[in-house]
């Protein structure tokens, strides 16, 4: 496996931490709205906001983020900005658990770390962390106006792998204007998930998917590994969307660094950030691979928090000539880099 350098071309990199406003988001107790479960007022902020998805609609950054009570139940809030650093938080979460189908799944661990494209018509499409408290579930919701979500249910769907902890899916997409719209390759929907390894599952229509399998042990496939001796020794897990680009198929990832035979120069147990190209006509063709991180903790809120040494980034944006990466700090707070355009 070729080993990328780190000025690789097809890489994203040169990302600079805006240190004079990091961290953007931080958690609130003045952020209460009524659970239809817990039948009363919850401050649904107030121990931490993280890992956040972001979109452009309409000409702003509309930030869809993870919050935590004190119970430690998740729910997505959102906010907007005119210049996608500064934020105006929303009241009111717009996905949680809810007295509907999914209660079972989403119950009481909540609904965990959002990511967002569009579809080519123009509908909104948030796949997300289902939480029961025991098993995490990958799944998915859609909305029109980012507001209003309809909930589709289990990405793995509700046959064999219903009980297989699954999250974090990163739909492949291609770059029109400032959105993201779903591409198809090969007439297939493509989407990278996992929180160990890295495998994959297609769609015809964005909404019902299918695990790619092997067809001889019946078992998912796996395309992306942790590796000995590097940042993400310990595990490796979906970044933001998948770009479509000319080189190929351009995956940032986060990575975790085992307790032992990782790399020395990070705490073990650090998460910080590194890139994958894959093949753009075959997406479970790994081409090549930085061999170092491009983002990872180095500041007191991204080294001390409910986890130490994070630095998970979940959203990108193309914005005023921009790329804006915003991250979860110490699954703490949220943080946004920047890099200009070359």
């Amino acid at each position: 496996m070729p080993i990328a350098k780190p000025d690789a071309n097809w890489a994203l990199l040169d990302f600079v931490k805006v240190d004079s406003l990091n961290p953007i988001l931080q958690p609130s107790q003045a952020q209460s709205f009524y659970s239809p479960l817990s039948k009363k007022a919850v401050n649904w902020e107030e121990r931490n906001v993280l890992n956040p998805s972001a979109i452009v609609r309409e000409g702003k950054v509309y930030l869809i983020y993870r919050a935590q009570d004190n119970q430690m139940t998740s729910r997505l809030g959102l906010a907007i900005s005119e210049d996608g650093l500064h934020f105006t938080k929303q009241a009111d979460p717009i996905l949680f658990p809810n007295e509907d189908e999914f209660k079972k799944y989403e119950w009481k661990g909540g609904i965990e770390d959002p990511r967002i494209i569009e579809s080519e018509d123009g509908t909104y499409i948030l796949t997300y962390t289902a939480y029961d408290g025991k098993t995490a579930r990958l799944c998915l919701a859609t909305s029109k106006d980012l507001q209003t979500w309809t909930k589709h249910g289990l990405v793995l769907g509700e046959g064999k792998y219903k009980d297989t902890w699954s999250k974090s899916g990163a739909i492949v997409a291609k770059p029109v204007g400032d959105k993201m719209v779903a591409a198809k390759i090969n007439g297939k929907y493509w989407m990278y998930f996992g929180d160990t390894d890295l495998f994959m599952t297609t769609s015809d229509d964005l909404i019902h998917w299918e695990v790619a399998e092997n067809e001889e042990s019946g078992k998912m496939i796996s395309v992306l590994h942790p590796r000995k001796g590097y940042f993400d020794s310990r595990l490796v897990e979906p970044g933001p969307y998948a770009m479509l680009q000319d080189e190929g198929i351009l995956l940032i990832y986060n990575g975790s660094n085992a307790a032992n035979f990782n790399d020395p120069a990070l705490p073990k147990f650090t998460y910080s950030a590194g890139q994958a190209l894959f093949d753009k006509t075959k997406p479970y063709k790994l081409l090549e691979r930085t061999n170092t991180n491009f983002i990872q903790p180095d500041k007191p809120y991204e080294k001390v928090g409910e986890v130490n040494e994070v630095c998970f980034v979940e959203g990108l944006v193309h914005f005023k000539n921009k790329w804006f990466l915003y991250y979860g700090t110490a699954d703490s707070k949220i943080a946004v880099a920047v890099r200009d355009e070359k």
